[in-house]
């Protein structure tokens, strides 16, 4: 594999439109409510048929870069995460924007998905062959170990109290389960109703938690304009001390979304997650978090970013794609004749190189795009919100109808909206639930896998060195925001028990 001139050709113009097209359309997709980048590729993968095998490659890595940045411009700026991976973004870039910030924030996310993604780009290009034997470690108790660690981590996800989140971490996961039992293939759930047989739709579910929410808490003040923002997006730019200053949080992140992004069907939802609570735990200033702090944003987009390079080690060296998009470029290959593997880089070494290229310079066309495009997708907060709800809730609704084409998706997007509304209105925060929500199915189908390929037995999840570690990783995680309130709170009360004595 020559990666010089794969650079080169990627340079032609043929490929460069691509990689451009590919890039803006995951980027708009990305941010739209209710679509999402692997919808698109999905969508775009007929397409690709009669193009070549590189060609075809480009136009779908440079849309699935786009699609995984896209999500984080209407999660700061609106709150409605474009991407389910954009999910932790709202918790630290919505009340940095609507702090009068709008500008830093953006910085801050797209300057970490540039960096995040090309660090993820040096580890696929050296260390590939390494990390993805190192991934065959992992079995279904390994990757149910580390979907556990990642569920258990919602409570330090909730600002407030810890049992609220796990609550609302439960509650998501409750919803997950209606419909097909996978290992059985039997209905569970569905209360008699036919219009159940197959589930909740998780993007009609989110879509309402989100999106819709918002949309009925705005209608509460539709005549209140949001906060005068300024228009130049003032602080988009980072200064050289505000990258020094996240040089740890960055290298962490990036850390640990490539290394989830190794590990077969997990995806960037969990990278963020961990990368997000990561670093809110080993802060000095934990309570920030949630408020509007510049490390939060960073680990999040960071770990998003990097978990693109991640999971296309498996999928190029193995077979096995690290994320459901990765999944949807493996479908790409096969569609080619091209079957990714060990022998991929000796047999198709120019579909490597195009891969590898078009990851890289992707990331950089989307910093310049998402750069010079916020500005006028910052307009619509402009836009006083009796003109925006409409138009927030159309494209909700036809996002939600996109999917399946179900009046019932409708219905449990509007149900689900004033669920939402109303948690948010008992100080129920919403991002453990969605978060439960996406990781309970994932759980459930590898502790399964487990237990059959053991007779039913637990002991390999405690007698495994890696997921008993990661079990006990879950539990000291679990413990120790419970331990830390109770000493904040033996500590208070100690002091008002104390303070009547010296006034005395």
């Amino acid at each position: 594999m020559d990666l010089a001139q794969a650079f080169l050709d990627l340079l032609a113009p043929g490929p460069l439109a691509l990689l451009l097209l590919g890039t803006f359309l995951g980027i708009v997709v990305g941010a739209l409510p209710g679509l999402t980048g692997g919808a698109l590729l999905a969508l775009s993968l007929p397409f690709t048929y009669r193009m070549s095998s590189v060609d075809g490659v480009i136009l779908m890595m440079s849309m699935y870069v786009g699609g995984i940045s896209g999500g984080l411009i209407t999660a700061t700026l609106m709150r409605i995460p474009g991407e389910p991976s954009a999910v932790v973004t709202t918790l630290d870039g919505f009340p940095m924007a609507r702090g009068g910030r709008p500008g830093r924030a953006l910085g801050l996310g797209i300057s970490a998905s540039l960096i995040g993604g090309a660090l993820s780009w040096i580890v696929l290009v050296l260390l590939s062959p390494a990390l993805a034997r190192l991934a065959l470690v992992f079995g279904p108790f390994e990757n149910f170990a580390l979907v556990l660690m990642a569920l258990v981590l919602i409570a330090t996800l909730s600002q407030g109290s810890v049992i609220k989140g796990l609550l609302a971490g439960l509650f998501g996961m409750l919803v997950a389960y209606p419909g097909i039992d996978e290992t059985s293939g039997q209905r569970r759930l569905n209360f008699g109703f036919e219009d159940m047989a197959g589930g909740f739709s998780t993007l009609a579910v989110i879509l309402g938690a989100f999106a819709i929410s918002q949309a009925l808490a705005d209608a509460m003040h539709a005549r209140q304009r949001f906060e005068s923002l300024d228009p130049s997006l003032r602080g988009i730019f980072l200064a050289p001390r505000d990258y020094l200053r996240q040089a740890w949080n960055i290298l962490r992140s990036a850390t640990i979304g490539v290394a989830i992004g190794i590990l077969p069907g997990v995806g960037a939802s969990i990278s963020s997650i961990v990368a997000y609570s990561t670093a809110r735990n080993m802060s000095k200033t934990p309570e920030k978090f949630g408020t509007g702090f510049d490390d939060g944003i960073v680990a999040a987009e960071t770990a998003n970013n990097a978990n693109t390079g991640g999971a296309l080690i498996p999928m190029i060296t193995l077979g096995i794609p690290g994320s459901p998009a990765a999944s949807i470029l493996l479908a790409a290959l096969l569609m080619h004749n091209i079957q990714p593997g060990p022998t991929l880089f000796t047999n198709s070494p120019q579909v490597v190189g195009a891969l590898m290229a078009s990851h890289l310079v992707s990331h950089v066309v989307m910093f310049g795009m998402m750069i010079a495009g916020c500005a006028l997708i910052a307009r619509l907060m402009y836009v006083p919100r009796a003109y925006v709800l409409p138009v927030v809730i159309v494209l909700c609704a036809i996002g939600a109808l996109a999917e399946n084409g179900r009046m019932f998706d409708l219905w449990t997007m509007l149900a689900f909206g004033a669920i939402g509304f109303l948690l948010e209105l008992c100080a129920v925060p919403l991002g453990p639930f969605v978060i439960g929500l996406i990781l309970a199915p994932l759980a459930e189908m590898q502790l399964r896998a487990g237990l059959m390929a053991t007779d039913g037995s637990l002991w390999p999840l405690f007698q495994r060195p890696v997921a008993s570690s990661l079990v006990a990783v879950s539990a000291a995680m679990f413990l120790w925001p419970l331990w830390r309130d109770w000493r904040r709170a033996a500590a208070r009360e100690r002091s008002s028990t104390n303070r009547p004595e010296e006034t005395s």
